[in-house]
């Protein structure tokens, strides 16, 4: 009977991955097994443990990959499975391929960095720190990327084919209907992937799907609703009031599909004339690059070609935006003293550059820390949001004097009113709803929802819970 395991993502929001096993017979227990996502965990110390842990099935044992998209709690693990044995294909659109190409060196160099930077302050209890995995082994796993044509169904196997749906969260992003065949019968599993929100600036919302017998859907917004207030003016408001002070506003930020969000809003504000001229600081070295493959993936936004080309390799850019690619101008910024805003990763400011600028400007009263995307439990940037007084960066305890403020209406993930749309649109309830990609608050929220207000079966997932599928 073919099985689906939960290695990730399960009673948390990171660390995606999902193994679906068919094909074994009498004489072999093990069937073909394809792996959904290959996430890195992230936040508290025992979550980021599982990153060393070795995962319970051998990674030579998988034969595809396939990617919803490409933020590291969904990709960042693969330069490890492939340096633990792991030997497919890694399949996703192309765009995701493209962005992949981008964030997993970097995520090997940030390691690298973070490594380095801990044995040089000595605070790490391992002696010597060592990355996860390097630069160089993460470009040696991009040689497994390939770009499918989600435009028909993808045959892998005689036990496993792939659809592809828009998933509305960053380019390229795809919900995945896997249909498991075994002994002359199949099953429809879905992965929901993050799910985008409706009516967003950049990128179309979420494709409908024509049901599944078994779904898997994220949970990261389960037991919330974004406020419906106009985020641009807050947005452009709390810009006007730091800069009033004399302050700086830096913005913890994925510099995929946030980043080019923020810049989109930034060059419209000051178009307008509702935001001063103020520089604005792109403190990562992908993010040019990042813009210009969502320049030329024209099919997953809303963005008039157009108005693309007019803006050549920045089109997401205004006139007063510094790209800073190298350390030196990274570093450069630590002597700004006039108004200027920084745009910086890591999302969460679970490592990254970003955690310099927080260093600097958090005890500083006049400076502001703007989030713009979720926050996970644990994280620096859930410390910084929940009110405490001092934050760690870097071993050191540093005080948080900074106004912190938060914009909720700039996420990439759907609140529970839009994931209860999407899920309202299929055809008939799934045999078995899984939810997942959450904390244990917002997934059992959202789980009393779905069986509430739809009707369905449905429960949340568990960390290396295995299950059996119907045929």
């Amino acid at each position: 009977m073919p099985t689906l395991q939960f290695l990730g993502a399960a009673g948390t929001v990171t660390g995606s991955k999902y193994v679906l096993e068919a094909g074994g017979s009498p004489r072999s227990n093990q069937g073909e097994r394809l792996m959904i996502d290959c996430g890195l965990f992230q936040g508290p110390k025992e979550l980021r443990q599982r990153n060393w842990d070795p995962l319970p099935i051998s990674p030579a044992s998988i034969r595809w990959l396939v990617l919803t998209h490409a933020h590291l709690d969904h990709v960042g693990y693969i330069p490890r499975l492939v340096k633990e044995g792991f030997a497919g294909e890694i399949l996703a659109t192309g765009a995701t391929v493209e962005l992949a190409r981008l964030t997993l060196p970097d995520s090997g160099h940030l390691q690298e960095e973070d490594a380095e930077y801990a044995n040089l302050k000595k605070f790490s209890k391992h002696s010597p720190a060592l990355p996860l995995y390097t630069e160089e082994e993460a470009i040696k796993s991009l040689e497994k990327l390939r770009a499918i044509d989600e435009s028909k169904p993808l045959e892998l196997s005689p036990h496993f084919s792939l659809r592809f749906f828009r998933a509305g969260h960053i380019l390229g992003a795809r919900s995945i209907e896997v249909t498991v065949r075994e002994n002359g019968g199949a099953c429809r599993v879905l992965f929901s992937g993050d799910l985008g929100r409706n009516h967003q600036l950049i990128i179309r919302e979420p494709a409908a799907v024509d049901g599944a017998d078994y779904l898997l859907v994220e949970s990261t917004y389960g037991d919330r609703l974004h406020p419906a207030d106009d985020y641009r003016a807050r947005l452009a408001e709390i810009v006007e009031a730091t800069v009033a002070r004399g302050g700086t506003v830096v913005i913890p930020s994925f510099a995929i599909g946030r980043t080019q969000e923020l810049l989109y809003l930034f060059r419209q504000l000051m178009a307008e004339g509702k935001m001063h001229s103020t520089p604005i600081h792109v403190d990562s070295p992908m993010a040019i690059d990042v813009t210009e493959i969502y320049r030329r993936h024209h099919e997953d936004h809303n963005l008039e070609t157009t108005e693309l080309e007019d803006e050549g390799r920045r089109p997401f850019a205004p006139p007063e935006v510094h790209f800073d690619r190298t350390r030196e101008e990274s570093l450069a910024l630590n002597a700004l003293r006039s108004p200027a805003i920084i745009i910086s990763a890591s999302g969460m400011a679970t490592g990254g550059r970003v955690l310099h600028h927080l260093a600097r400007c958090l005890p500083d009263h006049r400076n502001t820390i703007l989030f713009v995307g979720y926050q996970g439990a644990e994280t620096r940037g859930r410390t910084i949001q929940s009110g405490a007084p001092t934050v760690k960066i870097h071993g050191q305890d540093v005080p948080i004097r900074a106004r912190v403020e938060t914009i909720e209406n700039l996420s990439a993930h759907g609140d529970y009113s839009e994931i209860l749309q999407w899920l309202g649109r299929f055809p008939k309830a799934p045999g078995e709803t899984f939810i997942v990609h959450g904390e244990p608050e917002p997934a059992e929220s959202l789980r009393q929802k779905v069986r509430g207000q739809l009707g369905w079966s449905a429960r949340a997932a568990n960390y290396l819970e295995k299950v059996s599928l119907k045929v």
